[in-house]
């Protein structure tokens, strides 16, 4: 049997990172066993949509890393299978479950359903078949009179309410329902649009799914769909719902409590490799030996079997952690590239690519994000504004002046400047004055840079140039001698 997954997201806004998880372990899933992945937009709501959201979706999964295997061709370009183009095919798939008894015609009004909820008090709704206007309570003159009138009606899945609905989950194991605990869901509204739960069994029927990898929200509406494809004679797929996403409370995931659109993360500099390689770990771990993972080393060890029950913490120092190590390893092209992104980054602008990249390479074990540099590392971009007080009253005192002109004279006075230089050169100045190393340079640091801590004094010396040292040098001295 062929693999064949599917990733069904709505375009109601931004792509959340529960949906990327999603997403991701459908893509790991079909690539390990060598199947398809399929996208297909369920936009059947149509007070939730959203303009943009398609494409806006598809381009975060791309970054994400994430193609899809099947589409349909418009107009040369390809996109998603979309639910709003196939209605007529699930208004037949309705009717068909009426003529088999296993749908009815439903005529309430709002005011009706609204008493029958007010009268059920344990909290939960479900409609109550023999209570109710429908084919089941009509009379067939009345049934047939309204149907011809075209009153407003809908049309209710008939639920076998003496049965126990039995149906296997890859990542919870058998689970069992009793048909009297599951509502007559609509499936057809009354302006013809079909609910998720039509059009969802009908689409996976015909696009041949073989397995069904969705969040645990999912999993109350399971035995209803199980129902459905009983109804219509087909094979039910393997269902495999995975655990929330929580914060660091545990509570459910949501906007209120921070960024959790995947566009967000991308703006604040998060790489795409760490992030991908995050997402993957909630819920799910290989080996549990290690953290850090290629996206061919998640495809080849991806199993749903080893995917946890309970819900999984999204735990930003940990995602941090992650985009650190990534930085530490990646390429300099790609970290420059995530500069250029930055809105109104003047830095760009003044200095080199080459000089930028030299700097990122300095600092790069030092970040968790690229654009880190820029805070930690102002000094390498301009002068120094200010000299930490602190830093200056423990680092200078009455023979720092004499020694950092010695140690100017000395830096003028090197022709190849660079650390491989310097270093020998200051670690001879420092020998003939009997001082210890560190003293001169935690005064060099405090006249270059400004601040008490730093990258390599020499390869820092290096970066910013002969001139340039000597000229912050110079300033600083000359700031000393008005004091």
């Amino acid at each position: 049997m062929e693999v064949r997954v599917r990733f069904a997201p709505s375009p109601t806004g931004f792509l959340h990172v529960g949906g990327l998880r999603t997403a991701l372990y459908n893509y790991l899933f079909a690539q390990h066993h060598k199947g398809k992945l399929i996208l297909r937009i369920e936009d059947t709501d149509r007070t939730r949509f959203v303009e943009n959201a398609t494409e806006n979706l598809i381009q975060n999964l791309r970054w994400a890393g994430i193609e899809f295997d099947e589409s349909l061709e418009k107009g040369g370009e390809y996109g998603p299978y979309v639910q709003s183009a196939r209605f007529d095919m699930y208004k037949q798939h309705a009717e068909q479950l009426i003529k088999n008894g296993m749908a009815y015609y439903a005529f309430d009004s709002q005011e009706e359903l609204e008493a029958m909820r007010q009268s059920q008090t344990d909290g939960s709704f479900k409609y109550i078949r023999n209570q109710m206007k429908n084919s089941f309570t009509l009379s067939d003159a009345e049934l047939q009179a309204l149907l011809d009138s075209d009153t407003p009606k809908v049309v209710r899945l008939k639920v076998p309410e003496n049965e126990v609905l039995v149906f296997n989950d890859i990542i919870r194991g058998e689970i069992k329902v009793p048909g009297k605990d599951i509502d007559d869901q609509i499936l057809l509204k009354s302006d013809g649009y079909p609910t998720y739960h039509l059009a969802n069994v009908v689409d996976d029927h015909y696009m041949k799914i073989s397995h069904i990898i969705r969040g645990e929200e999912w999993l109350p509406s399971t035995p209803k769909h199980v129902i459905l494809y009983r109804a219509f004679g087909w094979d039910v797929p393997e269902f495999a719902h995975l655990p929330l996403l929580l914060n660091e409370s545990r509570q459910k995931l949501s906007k209120r409590h921070g960024d959790v659109a995947v566009e967000d993360f991308q703006a604040k500099g998060y790489l795409r490799d760490a992030f991908v390689n995050f997402i993957a770990l909630l819920g799910w771990n290989p080996t549990g030996d290690r953290e850090i993972y290629t996206m061919d080393e998640l495809i080849e060890f991806f199993k749903l079997e080893k995917v946890n029950k309970a819900g999984a913490v999204f735990d930003l120092q940990k995602l941090n952690w992650m985009n650190a190590e990534y930085i530490k390893k990646a390429s300099l092209d790609e970290l420059y590239k995530q500069l250029q992104v930055l809105p109104d980054n003047i830095v760009l602008e003044d200095h080199s690519e080459e000089y930028i990249k030299s700097v990122i390479e300095l600092f790069r074990e030092r970040i968790t994000f690229v654009a880190d540099i820029f805070d930690i590392a102002a000094y390498m971009f301009h002068k120094p504004a200010q000299y930490d007080e602190q830093y200056k009253q423990k680092q200078w005192n009455e023979d720092s002046p004499e020694m950092a002109r010695e140690l100017l004279g000395l830096i003028k006075r090197t022709d190849t400047f660079d650390h491989e230089n310097l270093q020998p050169a200051i670690k001879e100045y420092c020998t003939k004055k009997g001082i210890k190393m560190g003293v001169a340079m935690h005064s060099l640091r405090l006249m270059l840079t400004g601040v008490p801590s730093g990258a390599s004094m020499m390869h820092t010396m290096e970066l910013l140039g002969k001139s340039e040292c000597i000229e912050r040098i110079e300033t600083f001295l000359e700031l000393e001698n008005k004091v």
